[in-house]
């Protein structure tokens, strides 16, 4: 089943249609730091994307920063001697104001050891949520831990921008409940590694029978092709999928709806079941 801006117009409405939120808004980071690896055209639009879904639904504020200074615990305050101010505090939103992060950065992005300490604890440690888009699986491939939060690393992409068939293994979870269970989607088509179901729950996946697996590029001998997938890492939510290269893709209602549910999952706004399952072939 091919899915069609037209036909779907209808999901684009969903967000507007959910209760109204009597609690204060929730706080989300949308984190791009995009400096040391390539620059997807998408990313801007997707992270507006993000912070239109949040305002409209009055589920979540988005504040969205295409640096990495936030990724701290720690006060953040002018250096003393700049001649700018007496080491004072100018911005009290750390990672202790947000609730989530959806994060669309790439490659290596510097940041100290203290702050990849503060990161992980912001989800392992207070519960807190993580949600990353496609090319968040190419970042910091030097730091391990990373990729054990994360669930699993990019391998390449053999089939370059093509259609995949998309095969929905939880259709109960938030994220997936609004599509049916196999549609086709033309995106930038990952292969994933290092990743286990015996620590991730796959939500979606890649239909093998509809992919060339004769290209050089492709190195997985078993067929398991995740296209997203749920997790918990210590007391936190993490959520990943592969989709999201185009910036035309965010305008599809589809992976609109995707990624504002596993936000919302991430937010602990609603709950779906991220216990790991086996392969049902």
């Amino acid at each position: 089943m091919r899915f069609g801006f037209g036909v779907l117009a209808a999901f684009a409405a969903s967000a507007a249609m959910l209760p109204a939120q009597t609690s204060p808004r929730k706080h989300v980071l949308a984190w791009a730091d995009v400096r040391n690896g390539y620059q997807h055209d998408s990313i801007s639009h997707a992270v507006a994307t993000i912070e239109r879904l949040g305002r409209e639904s009055g589920d979540y504020d988005t504040f969205i920063r295409t640096d990495s200074q936030l990724i701290t615990k720690q006060p953040i305050v002018f250096p003393k001697g700049t001649g700018i101010a007496t080491g004072e505090e100018f911005n009290v939103r750390n990672l202790n104001y947000f609730d989530a992060i959806f994060f669309f950065g790439v490659r290596e992005i510097d940041l100290s050891r203290e702050q990849r300490a503060d990161l992980l604890s912001f989800i392992k440690d207070d519960g807190k949520g993580f949600v990353a888009a496609h090319s968040a699986a190419t970042a910091f491939f030097s730091w391990p831990e990373f990729g054990e939060m994360l669930g699993g690393r990019f391998d390449e992409h053999p089939w370059e921008i093509a259609d995949g068939t998309v095969v929905v293994d939880d259709p109960q979870f938030p994220a997936m409940s609004h599509l049916p269970k196999t549609f086709v989607f033309r995106d930038e088509l990952y292969q994933m590694k290092d990743f286990s179901r015996d620590r991730i729950r796959v939500l979606a996946h890649l239909d093998p029978a509809k992919l060339d697996l004769t290209r050089p590029l492709v190195h997985r001998t078993d067929g398991d092709f995740p296209a997203a997938w749920a997790k918990t890492y210590g007391k936190g939510r993490v959520f990943y999928s592969i989709l999201g290269h185009d910036a035309e893709a965010w305008d599809n209602p589809v992976l609109q709806q995707m990624y504002f549910h596993a936000i919302r999952w991430a937010l602990r706004l609603v709950d779906g079941d991220a216990t790991p399952q086996p392969r049902v072939r």
